[in-house]
């Protein structure tokens, strides 16, 4: 199947559960390498979760990622049309945004040559607040193109600031004639802040996006009890120290009562992120994954919400039988959970991470220099 035998939505194809790709890069991984990479997708693939998320922000992750979809072991299992690529255009560096047309098609065909693939099932544009707002026009355009020569399947926009996303989404439908397939928003469907569901779902949905993704249901790795990542790159995690100081609070109180931060939090998120699924408007949840007892981990906690098929498939629960009393009883104590959670938490409860922060110039796309 080519990019150009497009099915009429997204929806109708995404599973509940995607791999994020930035467990393989320099950002939140200390020693990302080839042998990590293929062990986790052979693991992942066997256990059903068979759509990836990436960057070439996350470097090297699409590098990794395509040698290891290539190695023989997974091409002889699985064939392209099995598994869902997914990764972004427009951000290259922490401070570094690149959104013409030159780079945003330049940029889309090194990720086909990284990722050994003839074509991507979603390119995102990467961190939209970042840039001005025509810029990213302009590459949703050059997307399109992209779409109509059969090397990308599906298009979106990506980022944290809600209100941008809706704003983009609405354009783009206006100046195209056509909606975004797909929003990705990250850290913001989470045990500690909900805005997505409040504030973004309705007007994403409005703007006649099908398919949305709650990337980083932990917050970047925040909520759980050993702190946040620190890769190569050192410590990058927006959250501030009260707010780290609070997450620990809750972290200890969990695990004096035998419960796990981690595994609450996504448990937590994927429910939220049913609760507002349907047939037609489809939240996914994107995990980040570095080894494979984290996709061990992971999808154990994932059956405590979703049921997965024998082929394995995972399942949307409006197409799952009905929940099992074990199932029943861990949500109703989860419940109870969250609500001391979110007391303990106290004015940290929704609280949003600057992005860009007063130090960003939008203009300009570069950080601002302060004047003696």
């Amino acid at each position: 199947m080519n990019a150009s035998q497009r099915p009429a939505s997204l929806s109708q194809i995404m599973p509940p559960l995607v791999l994020g790709g930035a467990g393989f890069s320099h950002q939140v991984h200390q020693n990302p390498n080839a042998t990590q990479t293929l062990k986790v997708l052979q693991r992942a693939f066997q256990l059903g979760l068979r759509a990836i998320d990436t960057s070439a922000y996350y470097h090297p992750s699409e590098i990794l990622l395509g040698e290891a979809l290539s190695h023989p072991d997974m091409k002889s299992r699985y064939s392209r049309d099995q598994y869902l690529l997914m990764t972004k255009v427009g951000r290259i560096t922490a401070t570094e945004f690149d959104y013409s047309p030159a780079w945003v098609r330049k940029s889309v065909l090194r990720s086909l040559e990284r990722l050994h693939t003839p074509y991507l099932d979603v390119v995102f544009c990467h961190d939209v607040e970042f840039v001005p707002e025509a810029e990213v026009m302009e590459a949703i355009g050059v997307l399109l193109e992209m779409v109509h020569e059969g090397l990308i399947k599906y298009i979106g926009i990506s980022g944290y600031r809600i209100d941008v996303l809706a704003q983009i989404a609405q354009r783009a439908r206006t100046e195209f004639g056509r909606p975004l397939d797909i929003i990705q928003n990250w850290a913001q469907m989470t045990l500690q802040n909900d805005r997505l569901a409040r504030e973004g779902l309705n007007a994403f949905r409005e703007a006649g996006v099908t398919v949305v993704c709650n990337s980083s249901p932990l917050a970047i790795g925040l909520l759980r009890a050993n702190g946040v990542p620190v890769g190569d790159l050192g410590d990058f995690h927006p959250a501030p120290l009260g707010l780290r100081v609070a997450v620990k609070k809750v972290a200890d109180y969990l695990d004096q009562i035998g419960e796990s931060l981690a595994e609450l939090a996504l448990r937590h998120a994927m429910r939220r992120a049913q609760a507002f699924s349907s047939p037609d408007f489809r939240i996914a949840t994107i995990t980040g994954i570095t080894s494979v007892a984290e996709v061990d981990d992971n999808l154990r906690t994932a059956q405590e919400v979703l049921q997965v098929s024998s082929e394995p498939r995972w399942l949307w629960n409006d197409e799952a039988t009905r929940l099992g009393d074990g199932d029943i009883i861990r949500e109703k104590k989860d419940q109870l959970l969250r609500d001391e959670v979110h007391r303990i938490l106290g004015g940290w409860l929704d609280y949003c991470f600057p992005s860009p922060g007063d130090d960003w110039d939008v203009t300009t796309k570069k950080p601002v220099v302060a004047s003696l």
